[in-house]
Parts: structure tokens; sequence; C-alpha cells
């Protein structure tokens, strides 16, 4: 029976989608599924959940928990990857709290930034172990990363793990549909090209019937930003830099030096920038999460309908070879983005075939979307060197080349943070020297 491998099921609602997608897939009929978490009781409140939609969809997998990591992935074609080190508390709280001491503020943290850079400093060695396992037991699967810090973690898997892995994220397929949206325009027929880095790619180009759209999206844009609204910094980064980006703005405002600014305080104001945010988000999914229980966990009828994620897409594609195009991150191999650099990992448009992911070339990006873009890498690539080598001082490499970090702390701050948050995350962390 082929199977498919899902980690970090206590990721409840998100195992839900990806692997009640799977059962709702006839070609993925037949499949094991084998899901995997370090919490015993989410584990089984995923067990159930899913058993529930096996029962009112009618599928043929078969749903089997495992409590050894290694043997939930022996033999899997597919491993889905879902987890969280650390998790809200203590690690997220770590991550905003000792930053806000020195005057550092952040939205979301969970992709360069400070908190980016330890949360992937605390993931890495888990996924280390996931690809020693993976080259054990499973060497020809198919790794589908959703864990963020993605572009870092999709990147280590790829080239120190020696794991076939492609990263997956919600914020290429949500660009153009959102943006037209708030705008007030209709997406029908509507052609897209995005590419660049996960969460700040670019909508390089969006036409209908041959016609450019981006004047219109501009004119409207200026107009909407008269008011307050979700998405100011996107359309202020769209006004000076020439192209929309694919992550939201409270993402967006933390990946430059413009917006989160001691100095110009009126900023969150003027920008509508959310800081804090994503500790709110934590609590308030955390107190949700005790309803939303208790409707799942106990409802022997559960429906469910096939979900916009990506992954039973792709295994379709592969396990049918009737082609899907994805925005995938991989490797920038041959430079697919020529004025990126080589090992960096890059998010590009991705044919799945029978052939796996193959992704297509773009070439140059705008050489202003490049240069913002090489900012984030810079961060990313001496992170993963801090991770890889374990010497300190390419953590406060990585910090001190971070836009956001840079524009408001001294390099001595900068260093003193580190050492702070290095102590404070304590076993978390591996050592460093």
């Amino acid at each position: 029976m082929p199977k498919i491998t899902f980690i970090g099921a206590g990721s409840t609602v998100f195992a839900k989608n990806v692997l009640g997608d799977v059962m709702h897939t006839p070609a993925l009929q037949g499949f094991e599924i084998a899901i995997f978490d370090i919490d015993p009781v989410r584990l089984k409140d995923s067990e159930n959940i899913l058993n529930s939609i096996k029962r009112t969809s009618g599928s043929t997998c078969v749903v089997k928990s495992y409590s050894d990591r290694k043997e939930a992935l022996r033999g899997a074609k597919y491993v889905v990857n879902a987890i969280q080190v650390g998790g809200y508390d203590p690690c997220t709280i770590t991550d905003f709290e000792v930053p806000k001491k020195y005057g550092l503020r952040q939205t979301i943290a969970d992709t360069i930034g400070i908190g980016g850079i330890f949360r992937n400093l605390r993931t890495i060695p888990v996924m280390l172990d996931f690809a020693a396992d993976i080259r054990e037991v499973c060497p020809d699967a198919l790794f589908l990363n959703y864990t963020n810090p993605m572009a870092v973690l999709t990147n280590v898997m790829n080239t120190y793990g020696n794991v076939n892995t492609v990263g997956l994220c919600h914020s290429v397929q949500v660009c153009m549909p959102e943006l037209f949206k708030s705008l007030g325009l209709d997406q029908e027929g509507v052609k897209t090209k995005i590419a660049g880095i996960n969460h700040m790619a670019w909508l390089l180009e969006v036409s209908k019937d041959g016609v450019d759209l981006y004047p219109e999206i501009k004119k409207r844009a200026a107009e909407k930003q008269k008011e307050k609204h979700w998405d100011m910094v996107r359309y202020e980064v769209m006004s000076k830099f020439g192209y929309y980006n694919t992550e939201s703005s409270e993402h967006t405002s933390e990946y430059h030096p413009y917006f989160i600014k001691r100095n110009y305080p009126e900023l969150i104001e003027r920008f509508n920038i959310p800081l804090d945010e994503y500790p709110r988000r934590c609590i308030e999914q955390i107190e949700n999460w005790k309803k939303l229980r208790e409707e799942l966990v106990n409802s022997p009828n559960l429906e469910h309908q096939r979900s916009h994620e990506y992954a039973s897409y792709i295994l379709e594609a592969i396990e049918t070879n009737v082609p899907f195009k994805i925005g995938g991150n991989v490797m920038n191999t041959g430079g697919l983005i020529s004025n990126l650099p080589r090992e960096a990992c890059v998010e590009v448009p991705c044919l799945v075939d029978r052939s796996g992911v193959t992704p297509t070339y773009v070439g140059n990006l705008p050489p202003q979307l490049a240069a913002l873009n090489r900012t984030n890498i810079n961060t990313q690539l001496l992170t993963i060197e801090a991770a890889i080598t374990g010497k300190k001082e390419h953590i406060y490499h990585a910090a001190m080349l971070d836009p956001h970090t840079a524009a408001e702390l001294s390099m001595d701050d900068i260093v003193s943070m580190c050492d702070d948050l290095i102590e404070a995350h304590g076993d978390w962390l591996p050592k460093f020297v």
C-alpha cells in the first residue's frame, strides 16, 4: 500500500485540510495516511477527525497514527511537513519580548527579522533529523514543506538534508485574487506571472486579453490609499518600486527598513501596521481551538470539501501524469532567477507531472526587485551558515544584515540582543560557539 506521511499532524485543522483533500481525490485512494506528532492528544484528535472524513467521503485510504517518527516515515512516497518548534509559549513569546527590550518591534516574526532568524535556528536541527530518517527509510520520497521560515528550511532540506523538497505557501495562490477583490476588479480571464522569494515574490505580469492591467491597478490603489485599509504597506511598496508582492502587509512591513521605525512612529498609524500581530493571533487561535475542537473531534459525520492547498493537487499530478502548475519554493539551480544567488531558495512557477516538480526559468527580475530580494536572502544564507557551522558569529551577521533590525539598532545592540535571545531560548537551541 503506498504511503503519505504527515509530520506535525497535531496541527489538526491544517492536517484536516490537506489529508481531507487527499481522501477526496480519486487518484489518491488506497493510500495509507500515516500521521505523526509529538503531542499524543492532538494526534488522537487528528486521527478521529480524519476517520470521520473517511466515513463521510467513502475514501479507501487507511488512516494510521504513529508514535515512532521513523516508522511513520518508513516506505513513504510522499511526506508533508507542518511542524512548529517551540510553539507560542515559550518560543514565540521570547522572539517578541526580548527584541522589544531593545526597542525592536515586529508584526509576525516568522520569516526573516530577528524572530525569523531564531525560529530557523531552533527548527533546522529538527528538520535535519527528519532528513536523516528519510534518507534511511524512504530515500525517494518527495518532501512537501509547509513550515516557516519557508525559504531557509526548504534550502536546508535540499542542500544539507539531501532530501527532494519543495516548499509550499498560500501567498502565490491568493496574491492576485485578493488584490483584485480589494480593488473591485474582475479576476475572470486574468493572466499572471509571479516569481521572487517566499513572502517576497512579485506580481511581474498581470494582463487580460493582452492588455496590461497594472496601470488600472495602480490608479485604483492610489485612490484606495486615501483611506485606511488592511493592505497599505504593499500598496506603498508597489507605488515606490513598481510591483505588487505576494505576502500580506503585516508581513511585508518587517521585511524592509522603511515602515517600523522608532524615529517615525507616525508610520505605524499612517500605514495601519499591526505590531505584535502574531502573538495576538496565537492567543486567539488557542482560545478558538477549545470550541472548534468540540465541533470537529466529536462530529461523527464530519464533511470536507477539497481546499485550495497545493498538496493533493501535486500528488494527483504525479500519480496521473496530468500536469498541474504551482508556485513552488525550490533551489535557484542553474539561475532560474538569473540575478539572484544560485545558492538561494526561490519561488517560481513549477510544472508538476509524473516526473515530479519541475521549476521553470524566469530570467532577470527588474533590478529594484532583485535588490529587495537580496536584502532578505543575505539574512537567510547567513542564518543557514550559523545553523550548519554552529558559530555564534554568523547569528550576529544574519541579524546585522537583516534590513529592519539594522535600520533600528547599533551593531553592539544587535550582538547583545542575539546573546539575550540565545540565553532566553535555552535548550530550544543547539549550542553555539
